[in-house]
């Protein structure tokens, strides 16, 4: 049997989950340096805070809840400006669940969410090359490959590259209907 996940908002009740399933240097190699390891009850708190903080015309935050823990968080960011018709996808899940379909899951959800309340035309994400099970997890989740970003992220003294993938509204309509 699947175990039920949900997508809710952020909560300082959060903090020890979030710790116990942040602290894991796997998972802060595939995210920007703003995502620390080791991760401390200080830095779940002050995220947490962040979370619960955001405008939502400037970016939402979900826990990814599993039975009332959480187990990882998704986010979108509403772009501005000229890019205002886009929103950024970003997400971790805690390592013992990987491979389990959650994260496609999610990344659906979140995908439906943003097109049905905003006026946006493309939702994207940008993964780093290395990352493989998050390039499989956007792609099951309807997103094609864009662009290679050659040598765009300097992460754990190393240079990078980088992929964007992307999911345009029209895609999505026909993918519904």
């Amino acid at each position: 049997m699947k175990e039920k996940i949900i997508l809710r908002p952020w909560s300082l009740i959060d903090a020890p989950s979030l710790v116990s399933n942040a602290n894991n240097k796997n998972i802060s190699d595939n995210l920007k340096d703003s995502f620390p390891h080791p991760y401390s009850l200080e830095n779940a708190v002050s995220f947490i805070n962040l979370a619960i903080s955001q405008k939502k015309e400037d970016a939402v935050f979900w826990a990814i809840d599993m039975n009332g823990e959480a187990i990882g968080c998704i986010s979108g960011h509403l772009k501005k400006d000229v890019y205002k018709k886009n929103v950024e996808i970003g997400y971790w899940l805690g390592q013992r669940y990987w491979g389990k379909g959650i994260i496609t899951d999610c990344i659906k959800e979140v995908t439906h969410y943003f097109f049905s309340n905003f006026d946006i035309e493309r939702i994207f994400a940008v993964i780093y090359a290395s990352n493989t099970g998050s390039q499989k997890a956007i792609q099951k989740a309807g997103f094609i490959h864009e662009a290679t970003l050659k040598r765009n992220v300097f992460k754990n003294n190393k240079l990078l590259d980088s992929y964007v993938y992307a999911l345009l509204k029209e895609k999505f309509i026909e993918n519904i209907q």
